[in-house]
């Protein structure tokens, strides 16, 4: 039995927008209704939110009958980060911060088995082989995981061009909190020099084989960056949506009095 077909790989791959749902709250028994929502993919965020590598297992668990797509996001751009959360189960991995097409290059290198790669053979123990049930999967995973780094410095921009060309990198994601923050605009991402850089960017990576994309708040700006060539688009935080509808509603409910 191979390793399973990478969907959301494939989509990217063939420049299908696909919509999804940072989700950081870090329980499985919420995630677990966050997917019974059509979303085509949803980031399990190891990097903010109150996330460990057990608590992003049994979140894989729960998303992989559903129709949506697990991405996890490792909490740095670590060799031995990437090795656990693909033993975990994850066949997508989010690293932050990356700035160089070197990084890249070894994040690409931590997905995939040798020759290609440096991932340890340790999959027969682990949940990603169903336990040993995928006896074929060392050998078909190479082409089934997918990376995603983000871009989210003047740095990355400035590398971006050779890091669209590193193999075994599908899409470049770009933090506009963090870029905004490095462009000496903390907390306003709207800033017209910011929105200028980033739709520059987008359209840079939609130009390439690699898949673009970003995380927004609003449909408005989905829409914006959707247009621009954007193909993985986060529309909201699970944790904000929770918090807005929990305190809007206290507020109609004791305006009733």
């Amino acid at each position: 039995m191979p390793a399973p077909h990478n969907s959301f790989k494939a989509a990217l791959a063939a420049k299908q927008p696909q919509i999804g749902l940072w989700v950081s709250n870090g329980e499985a028994a919420v995630t677990e209704m966050i997917a019974t929502a059509d979303f085509d993919w949803l980031v399990l965020d190891g990097e903010h939110a109150p996330n460990d590598l057990r608590s992003l297992r049994d979140q894989l668990m729960v998303v992989e009958p559903a129709s949506a797509h697990g991405v996890v996001r490792i909490p740095f751009g670590e060799a031995w980060m990437v090795k656990q959360a693909l033993d975990a189960g994850a066949q997508t991995i989010l690293v932050p911060m990356v700035d160089t097409a070197d990084q890249a290059r070894d994040m690409a290198s931590a997905m995939r088995y040798p020759p290609l790669g440096i991932r340890g053979m340790g999959a027969s123990g682990g949940r990603v082989s169903h336990f040993g049930k995928m006896a074929d999967y060392v050998q078909t995973a190479n082409d089934q995981v997918c990376l995603l780094v983000q871009a989210e410095s003047r740095a990355a921009l400035s590398n971006l061009e050779e890091m669209l060309t590193v193999d075994g990198v599908d899409g470049v994601f770009i933090g506009p909190a963090d870029l905004s923050a490095d462009m000496g605009y903390p907390g306003n991402a709207g800033a017209p020099e910011v929105q200028e850089t980033i739709a520059a960017t987008i359209k840079k990576i939609a130009a390439s084989d690699k898949a673009a994309g970003i995380l927004v708040q609003d449909l408005g700006s989905a829409q914006k960056y959707l247009d621009m060539g954007a193909t993985f688009v986060a529309v909201g935080i699970d944790t904000v949506i929770f918090a807005k509808a929990i305190r809007q509603l206290a507020t109609d409910a004791k305006g009733l009095l």
